[in-house]
């Protein structure tokens, strides 16, 4: 099996405000930046989407680690959070609704036939990949990679 590094970040300009992800796959000596923006959106989404986008890029079952400064992303997939949001019915243990479910089910439909490693890494702290995710991100929420999209499982 490959083993690919997929780093990650997102951001929202106000929250909910504009928002965007940054994502960096690499594989040996290959990487490959993906970056989208959002008009109204929130932190949290993009951190999931983040991840989203770099998964779904994948043509055939991989080792991946992930790479995240998102506590909600990593403490969602390391700690059964989604297991057990899943097992009652996308609620939490209060029996309120969990956010971004939409996200959550991609994210898993995305990372089927992978083993996934997720590892929480300190942000803004100086690690080179983090710090690439955070402006890729940060620039797609202000519109300079390109049109920003509507985030259409955004619920305001």
């Amino acid at each position: 099996m490959k083993h690919v590094e997929i780093y990650t970040d997102g951001s929202s300009r106000g929250n909910p405000g504009p928002g965007g992800y940054g994502t960096v796959i690499r594989y040996g000596a290959h990487a490959r930046e993906l970056a989208q923006g959002f008009q109204k959106t929130t932190n949290n989404r993009m951190e999931i989407l983040a991840a989203v986008a770099g998964l779904e890029v994948l043509k055939e079952p991989c080792e991946v680690t992930v790479y995240s400064d998102s506590r909600y992303l990593v403490d969602a997939q390391t700690k059964g959070w989604v297991e057990g949001w899943r097992k009652r019915g996308w609620r939490k243990k209060d029996k309120s609704a969990v956010k971004n479910v939409d996200l959550w089910q991609r994210l898993e439909e995305a990372a089927a036939g992978h083993t996934i490693h997720w590892q929480w890494v300190k942000g803004h702290s100086g690690h080179d990949m983090n710090e690439l995710c955070d402006e890729l991100a940060t620039s797609a929420a202000d519109g300079e990679r390109g049109e920003l999209l509507v985030d259409s499982g955004f619920d305001c």
